[in-house]
């Protein structure tokens, strides 16, 4: 069992200001600690990153999909690799923990195992992902779905706001599209476990004032674009009983989105994020308007019927209102459960080191969704101060971060002696 001195107040003051120091590099036009994938701002925090592995002692590289990679040889290079590491980019308006407790996280555990005198007998891995979060192209998880062959050509084809492509946005920062699609890296070798601690983005463990969460599913997530059409009109002059108004239909649609989240038995959310009308008039009745939504749930059962049941009621209540509806749907991601292994092992490594737990479901998508298509996966959440995240309250004490990196390199040091089972290796 290691000597966890990582929970001494050392160890969270470096945390804290390398928490604090990645923070400045920000666009400083945005609100909160704003540092989207692609931007100048996330390019050099970049190389600040680089540096931060290379001073821990890890090899570093970045790989053709722009994985940043800091590798501590271990005493066996024929050993399948642990991994573990997040993302330190941000959405826009964000704040300073998401992805990034995951990232230094793992180089404070790096340091925790070379004070211990321990040395792995497998390599490990510390990355970070490129661009996690949600972006003007609408695809998340960019490096994690690369290294695992789930990124498609047809993805660099999608377009911002401007009409600018992905492939030219991967370009403009220095990779090449083509070699991206070729970096899957289950061709290379094949990797032992893959570890990811993370703030809980949720209220769960405050409230229930416990330290650590040990993740049981990540989320899936269905996303909806419905589209209303009526009939514009005068609205100064075209009857209240006689419109056929496409905003009214979104609305009541907003309102079934809700309803649905609400009614989940288990754990499920629901939220609509944005409604457009086509007119700009302010005397026009709308007769075009978009709205956009998604759905998020472990429960799979309950989540693979959403589809039909928003459609049906938004269907209804459209043409009570004389509104046509289409809807396109996508899947951002199914239902990914941890690995009972790995939740095991993270369970036994709380509890060898006296660190109080509970399991805990995400509702955020993680590049560990992708990473349990190359190995096995688990997570650890630390509390996040009154559920804040996504946004410039976000905040986790510096000790909680540091009790979640002790749990990290205990479960580490646990996985490196576990030898996969048969169901692991087929």
């Amino acid at each position: 069992m290691l000597d966890l001195t990582v929970q001494s107040q050392e160890a969270a003051d470096r945390l804290g200001d390398g928490i604090l120091e990645l923070a400045k590099y920000r666009e400083t036009a945005r609100p909160g600690w704003t540092r989207e994938v692609f931007s100048e701002a996330y390019r050099e925090s970049r190389q600040w990153v680089s540096g931060r592995m290379a001073a821990a002692g890890l090899e570093v590289q970045v790989d053709s999909a722009g994985n940043i990679v800091g590798r501590l040889a271990g005493t066996d290079p024929k050993a399948p690799a642990l991994v573990t590491g997040s993302h330190t980019d941000t959405v826009d308006g964000g704040g300073r923990f998401d992805g990034v407790v995951g990232v230094l996280g793992a180089l404070e555990a790096v340091q925790l195992l070379r004070e211990s005198g321990q040395r792995l007998s497998r390599d490990l891995l510390v990355v970070d992902f490129l661009g996690e979060e949600s972006n003007a192209f609408g695809l998340s998880c960019l490096g994690s779905r690369a290294i695992a062959g789930e990124l498609t050509p047809a993805d660099f084809d999608r377009q911002d706001y401007r009409g600018a492509s992905l492939g030219q946005a991967y370009r403009d920062f220095g990779l090449d599209p083509a070699a991206v699609l070729q970096t899957r890296w289950a061709r290379t070798a094949p990797l032992h476990a893959f570890i990811e601690l993370h703030i809980e983005q949720g209220p769960t463990l405050e409230q229930r004032q416990l330290p650590l969460g040990i993740v049981t599913a990540i989320t899936g997530i269905e996303r909806l674009v419905a589209t209303f059409t009526g009939s514009p009109d005068h609205a100064g002059t075209r009857p209240m009983n006689d419109r056929k108004d496409a905003m009214v239909a979104a609305a009541e649609a907003v309102l079934s989105v809700r309803r649905e989240g609400c009614g989940a038995p288990n754990h499920g959310v629901a939220t609509t994020t944005r409604i457009e009308s086509e007119s700009r008039s302010p005397n026009v009745v709308p007769s075009l308007v978009r709205m956009t939504s998604e759905v998020r749930s472990v429960d799979t059962a309950w989540l693979s019927g959403v589809r039909g049941r928003l459609a049906e009621e938004i269907l209804a209540n459209a043409r009570n209102l004389g509104v046509d509806v289409e809807f396109d749907w996508t899947t951002d991601n199914t239902v990914v459960h941890a690995h009972p292994r790995i939740h095991d092992v993270a369970a036994a490594a709380a509890d060898a080191i006296g660190i109080p737990w509970m399991p805990i479901p995400s509702g955020a998508t993680h590049d560990a969704v992708h990473m349990a298509a190359l190995a096995p996966m688990g997570m650890i959440f630390v509390p996040s101060r009154a559920g804040k995240s996504h946004c410039p309250e976000e905040w986790t004490d510096f000790a909680d971060i540091a009790t979640g990196v002790g749990a990290l390199a205990q479960t580490l040091t646990l996985l490196d002696r576990t030898e996969p089972s048969p169901a692991d290796l087929t």
